[in-house]
C-alpha cells in the first residue's frame, strides 16, 4: 500500500509541477507577433521576408538573455534597430510594445489561452492577414527556428532526476 501512495504522489507532483511550469511560461513570457496587411500572395511573403530579416538581425541581440527584465530593456533600447529594419520596406507598419491582445495559440503542443499579453507586435498596412507568432522570452521562437529536429533536444524529467540522485 504505501508503494502505491509512494507512485501516486509522485505521479501527482510530475502533473503539479507541469501545470505550474506551463503557467509560469504564459504569464513571464513575452510574445512577438507580426500581422500582414492581407492575405494575398504577395502580402504574406512580405510578412515571411520582414519575419526572417528580424530573426536574423533583432533575434542575436536577445538569445542570450538570461530574464524578462533584460528581454524588456533589450527590446527597448533597440527599438530604433527595430524601425530601421522596417524602413527598408514599402509598407505603412506600426510597432507597438507593450500590452496587446492575442487569441489563442498553439506552440510546440502547448495551448496559450485568448487574452492580453506582454508583446512586441509588428503590424504591417492594415493588418488584415495571417500572423506569425512566437514567444521571445522565454526564447521558444529561437530554439525553434535553430532546428526543427526535436532530437536535438534533450528532455529531462526534474522529478526522475531526484529519485535518481537519492539512490
Amino acid at each position: 500500500m504505501k508503494k502505491i501512495l509512494y507512485i501516486l504522489s509522485i505521479f501527482l507532483v510530475i502533473i503539479l509541477f507541469i501545470n505550474v511550469k506551463n503557467t509560469k511560461i504564459e504569464e513571464n513570457s513575452i510574445r512577438f507577433r507580426i500581422i500582414a496587411n492581407s492575405n494575398s500572395i504577395n502580402d504574406q511573403n512580405l510578412k515571411k521576408i520582414i519575419k526572417r530579416d528580424l530573426e536574423i538581425n533583432l533575434f542575436p541581440l536577445i538569445e542570450n538573455s538570461k530574464s524578462i527584465y533584460e528581454t524588456r530593456e533589450l527590446i527597448h533600447k533597440n527599438e530604433q534597430f527595430i524601425k530601421d529594419l522596417m524602413s527598408k520596406y514599402n509598407i505603412d507598419y506600426e510597432i507597438n510594445y507593450g500590452i496587446n491582445f492575442f487569441p489563442e495559440k498553439e506552440l510546440n503542443g502547448y495551448t496559450y489561452k485568448e487574452g492580453n499579453y506582454e508583446s512586441l507586435v509588428i503590424t504591417l498596412g492594415e493588418a488584415k492577414g495571417n500572423n506569425w507568432w512566437c514567444v521571445m522570452y522565454p526564447p521558444l521562437c529561437l530554439i525553434d527556428d535553430k532546428s526543427n529536429n526535436k532530437e536535438d533536444y534533450e528532455y529531462k524529467f526534474y522529478i526522475q532526476e531526484i529519485l535518481q540522485n537519492n539512490r
